[in-house]
């Protein structure tokens, strides 16, 4: 078996988060153009900040991934043709494909661009694997049900330059590795399509209609998917039993979260995989700094997923749904003029408050807010507006591309 350099495989809702994805650790970057991809609700990208995003990621050394996920109809064909004619132009890495349709049109209008099939075709044996290596794809991404035991079971399968993708953090989907109708049947959007409401986080008792008000809890068999309400996954402390399951490419959930989330995931994840490969033991020591980083964004519980085995009733939250916040995501240094600092505003701040400079190196600096100014050179005590550009002073020295981000206080269990 070749000696593996796992992928940190980060995801962007917009440029400015693909930039902070870049900048903070990514290998590669995950992206959705306006259509074909199963984030509607994610802001996206157009062409233009995708050939934009695709230039800077380059710059850096960086891959970029597309999706183009959908579960297509008969009208989505005609649409998702011209889609990958527009993608051959603008050269993405890979595509993420989950119907065998949009498969076969990117192998016949963009051969050049790698095919990598989605986590929503629900691989879960080898012979899968195979099927796709086949009809030509260079990478495959693990259905989240699978455990590690199986995974490397695949590994051990399939051509050894086929590349195995799994997820490492972030939200479960409820259903079979995210098909999933509850969004449709309930609200009329289509998860299949982009669109889901996340209905598997509401709460839900079983009623039987002979018994009116009488609710019953929702138990599962043994071979249960105990689907509502999951934790969210984290793998941070099995980085090694990831890499020996022969995973090539470590992604993380969240094509919807903010730069502040990418960036706390992409910086702890990245020095992480970097510790354990330069020795096992830097990678044991500085564990509770991993550990205490990433709690530092917004998340509800975490759990292992299915990579040890059935999840218990222990991976599920019965009695909230509400997620933790310990920082509030401030905004980003844009560029520094007249020893000032230009930021798109993303949540209220005021002079003379305390608040942070998260760093890519994995500093973070505690500073005072000492003036706000707007761009028509006036003075402001706070910022209220949300995505207003400011100039701001600090007490402390900040570089392009850092995040400024407020301390909440001791998160509540």
């Amino acid at each position: 078996m070749k000696n593996r350099h796992p992928e940190l495989l980060i995801p962007a809702s917009s440029l400015e988060v693909l930039k902070t994805a870049v900048m903070f650790g990514a290998d590669a970057v995950y992206i959705g153009g306006e259509a074909f991809g199963l984030r509607a609700k994610a802001k996206n990208f157009s062409m233009e900040d995708m050939k934009e995003g695709i230039r800077f990621a380059h710059e850096h050394g960086v891959r970029v991934h597309v999706t183009v996920n959908i579960l297509a109809h008969n009208d989505d064909l005609e649409g998702a043709a011209e889609y990958l004619k527009e993608l051959k132009e603008i050269g993405p890495d890979a595509l993420i494909i989950a119907d065998p349709a949009i498969f076969m049109l990117a192998k016949e209008i963009c051969p050049e661009i790698e095919r990598h099939v989605s986590t929503q075709a629900n691989n879960t044996n080898y012979g899968t694997f195979n099927f796709w290596w086949n009809l030509g794809a260079k990478r495959v991404v693990t259905a989240r049900e699978l455990s590690l035991k199986e995974i490397k079971e695949i590994r051990e399968h399939i051509p050894e330059e086929m590349e195995i993708e799994s997820f490492i953090h972030g939200a479960m989907c409820i259903s079979y590795s995210g098909r999933c109708l509850l969004s449709n049947f309930f609200t009329g959007r289509d998860a299949n399509q982009g669109a889901c409401t996340h209905p598997c986080r509401w709460k839900y008792s079983v009623v039987e209609e002979t018994r009116p008000g009488e609710y019953m809890p929702v138990y599962e068999n043994e071979r249960g998917t105990y689907i509502f309400n999951s934790k969210d996954l984290c793998m941070i402390e099995h980085i090694p039993e990831m890499i020996d399951a022969g995973i090539d490419s470590f992604k993380i959930e969240g094509r919807m979260k903010t730069a502040l989330y990418v960036a706390t995931v992409a910086r702890t994840y990245r020095k992480a995989i970097d510790d354990y490969l330069e020795d096992p033991k830097k990678y044991e020591a500085n564990m509770p700094w991993y550990k205490d980083q990433i709690s530092n964004c917004t998340y509800r519980q975490f759990t292992t997923g299915f990579y040890f085995g059935k999840p218990s009733e222990e991976s599920q939250i019965y009695d909230s749904n509400t997620y933790i916040k310990e920082y509030t995501y401030l905004g980003i240094i844009g560029e520094v003029k007249d020893g000032m600092y230009r930021i798109e505003q993303r949540n209220k701040f005021s002079v003379g408050e305390t608040i942070e400079i998260m760093k890519p190196d994995g500093q973070n600096v505690e500073v005072t807010v000492k003036k706000i100014i707007d761009e028509d050179g006036n003075e402001q005590e706070s910022a209220p507006h949300p995505k207003q550009v400011l100039y701001v002073t600090l007490s402390g020295e900040a570089s392009v591309y850092d995040i400024l981000r407020r301390s909440e206080g001791e998160k509540k269990k």
